[in-house]
């Protein structure tokens, strides 16, 4: 009997281990495992496959050491069925066992929620929206401040002008008129 050489050994990848789902919500989840020590793991292949639906979505990582991934337009209320599969150069390794998880609807994720809690989400979403109305603030104080300069600028133009017009007009009539003929001018009377 001949001895097969080092050469002719096929290398059997083992099936990723500790599969499991967390952060599940109506739309989304993440699954994470583990892989045995020792395997020349160079990226992961996801599939994920309603519960009684042919359809398979199929998610594939390389050059990756990232032990977890995230299921996304998940459907509320329905049935998965996930397997994990380890890459290497030389291949793939065999499914991990099925894992079943269940998506709940929309108004159980947001009741489970305490009143307290609050997730990165929110509070991102809090702080951008902050950061938006601070510059609408700014840009519109920017805008009045502008507005009133230019009002007060224009005013003292005004101010300026409206006054000196007057006095003109008043020297100019009452030096031509009497109380007897407010329209100026002297009448001579016959006697």
């Amino acid at each position: 009997m001949l001895k097969p050489s080092k050469s002719q050994f096929i290398y059997s990848l083992s099936p990723p281990v500790n599969v499991t789902i967390r952060e599940v919500k109506a739309n989304s989840a993440v699954v994470s495992w583990d892989i045995p020590e020792g395997d020349p793991v160079i990226g992961f292949a996801i599939t994920q496959q309603k519960k009684d639906v042919r359809m398979l979505r199929f998610i594939q990582e390389v050059n990756t050491t990232t032990r977890s991934c995230a299921l996304w337009d998940l459907e509320e209320e329905t049935d998965y069925i996930v397997h994990v599969q380890s890459i290497s150069m030389s291949g793939t390794s065999p499914l991990s066992e099925p894992l079943r998880f269940r998506t709940p609807k929309e108004a159980e994720t947001q009741a489970s929620k305490s009143e307290d809690e609050v997730t990165m989400e929110e509070v991102g979403q809090t702080t951008q929206l902050r950061a938006g109305e601070l510059i609408i603030i700014v840009v519109v104080l920017i805008m009045w401040a502008g507005v009133i300069a230019l009002f007060c600028r224009q005013y003292d133009i005004i101010k300026d002008n409206e006054p000196n017009n007057n006095k003109d007009k008043a020297k100019n009539s009452s030096e031509c008129s009497t109380p007897e003929h407010p329209t100026g001018g002297l009448l001579r009377s016959k006697v």
